[in-house]
């Protein structure tokens, strides 16, 4: 099921794929001509951890037709393995703006999906002014509650009716892979992805943080700053992750040094 015929790196159980963005952009381009339904996800360090802890997540990354590195301390840990380098960060905040681009030369029908109320319609709004050419498919942004089955009918047909080469979704992480997983093939729609708070960066209702955070790999702790609340439960769980997995890392790295030495003195 997998997509991209090129390399992987494994990371904390992770098969990420080794591109860079414009490989990505032009994976997915590829998708969409072939019309068969897909998903990409784009995984950060609070994905990894999902699926360290959550079984549940081993079918959903399994099925994904590519993966990519939207956190920089998994293309880090990729310099560390005996595997292939990850290229770069392929940041699903960034991803948004190029399938947008690239969309308005090609005269794709981009659907959005999520968020809070009017956040997806200036999103839409956005890109579409930015790349004269791109198609809005449609847009949606649900309530923040269990949807009655009229109500799951009709946006599910709204989607199919809307003929769309791509739909992004904003339900948060792992609601939006979750339900990308679930309806993606009945959909119809050649590629869907989750991109987070992509639609809120580019609606303006959330700030990024400035390129040198975003280099440095703290673009976690500016969003944290920005928002409390509900972003320092789930940072600090991403901490203890990180702390965690690099600790086992240099657990197994010793131990391999001691075999080899081991091994080396019975020769």
């Amino acid at each position: 099921r997998r997509y991209q015929r090129g390399k992987t790196s494994v990371v904390w159980g992770l098969p990420l794929d080794c591109v860079a963005m414009e490989q990505a952009v032009t994976a997915i381009e590829e998708m969409i001509e072939e019309r068969t339904p897909r998903y990409v996800i784009t995984a950060n360090l609070n994905y990894a951890m999902l699926l360290d802890q959550d079984e549940s997540m081993q079918k959903i990354t399994d099925d994904a037709s590519m993966i990519l590195a939207d956190g920089q301390p998994l293309v880090w840990r990729s310099y560390f393995s005996k595997q292939d380098r990850l290229p770069e960060r392929v940041a699903g905040s960034e991803l948004i703006y190029r399938l947008a681009e690239r969309g308005a030369a090609k005269q794709w029908r981009i659907y959005f999906i999520g968020a809070e109320p009017g956040v997806a319609q200036r999103c839409a709004d956005t890109l579409a002014n930015r790349y004269p050419g791109l198609q809005i498919a449609g847009v949606q942004s649900p309530p923040y509650r269990a949807l009655t089955d009229a109500e799951r009918q009709q946006q599910r047909q709204a989607i199919i009716d809307s003929r769309a080469d791509i739909l992004l979704v904003a339900f948060g992480q792992p609601k939006g892979e979750r339900w990308i997983h679930e309806h993606y093939q009945s959909l119809g729609v050649p590629v869907s992805i989750q991109l987070g708070a992509s639609f809120d960066f580019v609606a303006g209702t959330a700030k990024r943080a400035p390129k040198i955070w975003q280099r440095l790999g703290l673009e976690w702790a500016y969003r944290m700053c920005s928002d409390p609340g509900r972003l320092v439960p789930r940072y600090a769980s991403n901490a203890k992750f990180l702390f965690v997995s690099l600790l086992r890392d240099w657990r197994d790295f010793v131990n391999g040094l001691f075999k080899g030495s081991m091994s080396a003195r019975h020769e």
